[in-house]
């Protein structure tokens, strides 16, 4: 489908640049877990995780525009009654989901932390680094899916 036309052709650079600036952030974010896992210094700690939002992690909500739209502007080889895109879609539900419920809102704990006392407990690390984990762990189910194509 690929150089069919070239609206859906930057559909899918949009698509693969915002997939690699996604899997960007949260290796970022499961580097910096590590490290106050690790029990990184203070200054270290405090780079690492500024007192505000997260907005780069919600890069990954491009995602589903763009493969929507990517599925809804091609052939019946991207159709949305393809098992792949299925799976596509609902890893991204699942991971989403698990950004915003559990993932960001840890983020923002160990960061009030560090505001606060300086440093986060291993403990913290540990547990945002599972968390990003699993992030990771659903969008690459996704990417294999999307890979490959069944």
């Amino acid at each position: 489908m690929i150089a069919a036309t070239v609206g859906y052709d930057l559909l899918f650079l949009a698509h693969v640049l915002a997939a690699v600036a996604t899997f960007t952030v949260l290796i970022v974010m499961r580097t910096s877990a590590a490290q106050v896992a690790r029990g990184a210094d203070a200054a270290v700690q405090g780079t690492r995780f500024p007192d505000r939002r997260n907005w780069a992690a919600r890069l990954i909500h491009v995602l589903p525009i763009t493969g929507v739209a990517m599925s809804l502007a091609g052939s019946s080889d991207v159709s949305l009654t393809r098992p792949w895109i299925d799976l596509g879609i609902l890893c991204y539900l699942a991971a989403a989901a698990h950004l915003e419920a559990r993932t960001l809102p840890q983020e923002r704990v160990v960061a009030e932390v560090i505001a606060h006392d300086g440093v986060a407990s291993p403990q913290r690390g540990r547990q945002l680094g599972r968390s990003v984990d699993t992030v990771l762990a659903l969008l690459a189910v996704a990417l294999l899916a999307m890979l490959i194509q069944f």
